[in-house]
């Protein structure tokens, strides 16, 4: 399994920058594992991103640790794990 991506308490306009920096310098191909344990607030910048990341990396992606409060700001979204890794498909 890849090191996890921690990702920051604030997933939004002032963390994406350097959440894709992290994204990006990972080689292609390398499984991805978004540790979403210290997040917060989850916003539609931050939902993007993951939903971004989701597409690039496929079936090699996993979004773990994500808190109630989280799953809660998914939800005004539209949005929860399970749907984040339909976009997949």
């Amino acid at each position: 399994m890849a090191d996890p991506i921690v990702l920051p308490p604030r997933l939004d306009l002032s963390s994406v920058p350097a959440v894709l920096t992290e994204l990006t310098a990972r080689p292609a191909g390398e499984s991805l594992v978004l540790d979403a344990g210290q997040v917060v607030h989850f916003g539609a910048l931050g939902m993007q991103v993951i939903l971004s990341a989701f597409k690039t990396a496929g079936d090699r992606i996993q979004l773990i640790n994500v808190s109630d409060k989280v799953l809660e700001q998914m939800r005004w979204m539209g949005m929860t794990p399970e749907t984040i890794a339909e976009v997949v498909t």
